[in-house]
């Protein structure tokens, strides 16, 4: 497959505290939904900080689009990018027609009437008691969202950077955001990309066509969806087992009635012998045991509860 780089980083650090980001090289593929999957504290807002420009304090190259130097080195970065993030991102202060009319000043592309179109077809709470157009303050943290979501969708954008979307959203605007990326990537002709951290790696499943498991401040694992699916494979066997099974997993959860564990797929010659059941694993199954062989976070086997 001939792919091309929607952006490209090299040798990208940032240490602060005893934090330190670490990304020798970075490949965020043209035409598809990427996913930076980590557990809280792996450096993924961070990055996605740097590469929308919110933080300019890093070290490294970052090209954009394939020429593009930087956030701050061409309108066309900034205008091409939608980005929805965490915190306060709009101020507190601004009703939701403030909001309009600042992205309309910021952005030649933003289209109010396709702002309002989305909002109604999410649902966005934009108004309060007696009819009074509400305040950033006054929405939910999953209103917040949508809203940052109307503002990137009513745009002309090449590519969407989203820090954690899905986390405050409700189960079935949870599915609608997958529904509304994959519409974005689907009518972008192969030109559209999608870059968004989540932790929650089930609900964004559906949706992702490459992943990224971050740990630490380093990637430690990418690759397209179905290729992970083929390097690694879920294993279950019994409780006899076990012991033989551990030093092969690349991660394994004991239970009374046996184990279970993701292993390499060339790595399964070394159970032959054993009385196991093998799987095809899941993006999460991969995702938490990349994150369990390389997390900071002391597991509770062997602790007494």
């Amino acid at each position: 497959m001939n792919l091309e780089d929607v952006i490209t980083g090299k040798e990208i650090t940032k240490s602060y505290g005893g934090f330190t980001l670490d990304i020798p090289e970075l490949h965020i593929p043209k035409g598809f939904a990427t996913a930076l999957i980590g557990e809280n504290g792996a450096g993924k807002t961070t990055l996605l900080n740097i590469l929308t420009g919110l933080r300019l304090d890093a070290k490294g190259e970052i090209t954009y689009f394939g020429k593009y130097t930087g956030v701050e080195s061409d309108p066309y970065v900034k205008n091409a990018i939608g980005y929805t993030g965490s915190g306060n991102y709009y101020l507190p202060h601004w009703t939701v027609d403030q909001v309009c009319d600042i992205t309309s000043l910021l952005f030649d592309s933003f289209d109010r009437n396709k702002f309002d179109k989305i909002a109604d077809a999410i649902a966005l709470d934009r108004k309060g008691r007696m009819g009074a157009a509400k305040k950033v303050s006054e929405l939910s943290d999953g209103n917040k969202v949508k809203l940052m979501l109307c503002g990137a969708l009513a745009r002309k954008t090449d590519m969407l950077i989203m820090d954690e979307p899905a986390s405050p959203l409700d189960p079935l605007m949870r599915d609608t955001l997958c529904d509304l990326i994959r519409e974005y990537i689907n009518n972008g002709q192969g030109e559209r990309s999608v870059f968004f951290s989540t932790h929650n790696v089930a609900d964004m499943e559906s949706v992702t066509d490459y992943a990224m498991i971050m740990e630490q401040g380093r990637i430690v694992e990418q690759g397209f969806v179905e290729e992970l699916k083929e390097k690694y494979v879920l294993v279950k066997g019994e409780s006899e087992d076990t012991a033989k099974a551990r030093g092969v997993l690349y991660s394994i959860t004991e239970s009374s009635y046996g184990f279970s564990g993701v292993c390499l797929s060339q790595e399964l010659d070394k159970l032959a012998g054993l009385n196991i059941q093998t799987e095809r694993a899941s993006l999460t199954d991969i995702c938490v045991a990349v994150m369990k062989a390389h997390s900071r976070l002391k597991l509770t086997s062997g602790i007494e509860i």
